[in-house]
């Protein structure tokens, strides 16, 4: 009988704090009405990415258990979706249908509260936020095993919205089927997935037919329909079920490990400012002689600033010539790396800033 007195006086302070927990939310959502008229009367975006990036340090910090520092995040990201939508509805263009990663990693971004509109191309998800039928877009850019995405790089070159977040997403594949894994005779999915899938269909399914698509829902829908015939898919638990689809082989992914990087990708008015944990991006163009790459590279050794990343992609513009997209640690309003890009421009025939953002440590599903 004591035990259930017990249980019965715990669930009561449960409830109490219950109570006032939603008056708290509350406060806290008019609170956020008034920053959103604030916003919306000096013209500021109503996502501000360095003030998400206070918020979870701040949370990180005062933190004493027992609840994760990633169930608080979950937590707050959804009253922060909430708090979105009643400043201002935002609509978040994500590539790939409902279902595919970069849905998944939009929804663990922005949450439930906000409109997502869904582009079959990645270059798309670029229009829609240049032209303003969507507010943010988000897009894949570079994966642990696969390496670059490179319809991402190359979106760079014809649009002017730049990157002010980015974010980690652990990646799971999953084969699906209609037929036992035995039967499966065609397996539909985006190139990059297969590259992340490699070894294990080498040696589960040799000699199975392999049909690149536009992204990984497509390849559940053209799995289900043709589900009779053997084919089959790779693509995330959510993609199976929205088309009920059954999972015949888990977590195929040759890298146990595996993540994918994916960016916020917003119009210049939207840039996010100085947190003192950034990373900034950087496309340049050197000229044609030798010794040039290796003088422009220089200034970041004379400033001692990390590089994480270079590689070059073709510019487009005359046969041969190459572009150079850079990431590094430290923001463009940082004065030693303002000064670092004031010498690059000096030295290059092109040096735009992707982007400046708050740097991302852990997968956000991790």
């Amino acid at each position: 009988m004591n035990d259930i007195q017990d249980l019965a006086d715990i669930r009561a302070r449960i409830d109490a704090i219950d109570a006032r927990l939603v008056e708290l939310l509350n406060q806290r959502a008019e609170l956020a009405r008034c920053i959103g008229r604030a916003k919306a009367e000096k013209g500021i975006p109503i996502f501000v990415p360095h003030r998400e990036h206070e918020v979870f340090c701040r949370l990180a910090a005062i933190n004493r258990g027992p609840l994760p520092d990633a169930a608080l995040r979950g937590i707050w990201r959804e009253i922060m979706s909430a708090s979105f939508a009643l400043e201002r509805p935002l609509t978040i263009c994500h590539f790939g249908q409902p279902g595919a990663f970069t849905h998944l990693a939009a929804r663990l971004k922005f949450g439930s509260s906000v409109q997502y509109l869904a582009a079959d191309a990645i270059a798309q998800v670029f229009a829609h936020v240049e032209r303003g039928a969507a507010d943010y877009g988000v897009v894949p850019i570079e994966n642990s095993t696969d390496g670059t995405i490179t319809d991402t790089i190359d979106a760079f070159l014809a649009g002017t919205v730049r990157i002010i977040n980015e974010l980690y997403v652990r990646i799971r594949h999953h084969l699906m089927a209609g037929v036992p894994l035995a039967a499966v005779r065609r397996v539909y999915s985006r190139a990059t997935v297969f590259g992340q899938c490699r070894r294990w269909l080498a040696v589960h399914l040799p000699g199975v037919e392999l049909v690149e698509v536009a992204s990984t829902t497509r390849a559940a829908e053209r799995a289900a329909a043709e589900a009779a015939e053997g084919s089959a898919a790779i693509g995330s638990e959510e993609a199976a079920q929205s088309v009920g689809l059954p999972i015949v082989a888990s977590d195929i992914q040759d890298d146990p490990h595996n993540q994918t990087r994916f960016i916020v990708v917003a119009r210049p008015q939207a840039a996010a400012e100085p947190t003192g944990d950034d990373k900034t991006s950087l496309m340049l163009a050197i000229n044609d002689r030798p010794g040039a790459l290796y003088e422009a590279l220089g200034p970041f050794h004379d400033a001692g600033i990390n590089l994480c990343k270079i590689e070059s992609r073709p510019s487009r513009r005359r046969a041969w010539e190459y572009l150079f997209f850079i990431d590094f640690l430290g923001h463009a309003r940082d004065p030693r790396v303002a000064a670092t890009l004031a010498e690059l421009a000096r030295r290059c025939a092109i040096c735009e800033v992707l982007g400046s953002y708050p740097r991302a440590s852990a997968p956000l599903n991790s």
